[in-house]
């Protein structure tokens, strides 16, 4: 299968078993949607989801949020892990935006950055999924799946946006990203993956796919 055939099929295949792609992470607006990214960092969206409702209780805004103390929000997100940076990040970040941006969250790369604890793969997925704006976040799933599917040398996070950059189409990304993360879950996990079981990784370079299962094995 040649490259472009691989990335038709990979496109073919994602938007046949996810035609739509609903941002896994529950929010009520892009305040919300922006700390709940914040806090997946090495953590579960599942388990954000079941912390955010105890925060967005008290405060699901940046003019609440600031009458919280650091301490009080960390004591409301430590199972999300990271919670002394996540609630310094988050109040920092609140009180920011209260007096930069009005209270609302800025829809560009570079404001998004500029506040704490806030990455280019918080602003990349606060871009794409709030403002709609061509973007391709690249968390550990999407970085996996493409060095399986031989899109990217895997060397960086920074390298694989790139690859897929230039690889796919800006009108895919936004959908395109969701799709791998949704098919990283449930089809190409890190651990005990079978290529030959795998929609995908059993159709692209088979045979590459079997000498690295092969020496896998073999270890």
């Amino acid at each position: 299968m040649t490259k472009a055939n691989s990335i038709q099929f990979i496109i073919d295949t994602l938007e046949r078993l996810y035609p739509e792609t609903p941002i896994p992470l529950n929010h009520n607006s892009n305040y919300t949607l922006l700390v709940s990214v914040l806090l997946s960092a090495q953590c579960t969206d599942e388990r954000v989801n079941k912390i955010t409702p105890n925060l967005f209780t008290i405060a699901d805004n940046p003019f609440d949020m600031v009458k919280l103390s650091v301490e009080e929000i960390a004591n409301i997100i430590r199972p999300c892990g990271l919670s002394p940076m996540k609630s310094r990040g988050i109040y920092g970040l609140s009180k920011i935006l209260i007096e930069q941006h009005q209270g609302e969250v800025p829809n560009s790369f570079e404001a998004l950055e500029a506040l704490p604890a806030v990455g280019h793969k918080t602003a990349s997925v606060v871009m794409s999924q709030a403002f709609g704006v061509p973007a391709f976040p690249v968390d550990t799933h999407i970085h996996r799946l493409a060095f399986r599917w031989k899109l990217s040398n895997g060397k960086s996070v920074s390298q694989t946006e790139k690859d897929l950059k230039r690889l796919f189409d800006k009108s895919f990304w936004n959908k395109l990203h969701l799709q791998i993360i949704f098919f990283g879950r449930e089809y190409c996990q890190a651990r005990g993956h079978l290529p030959q079981n795998c929609p995908i990784c059993s159709k692209i370079s088979r045979k590459d796919m079997d000498k690295k299962w092969a020496k896998l094995k073999s270890k």
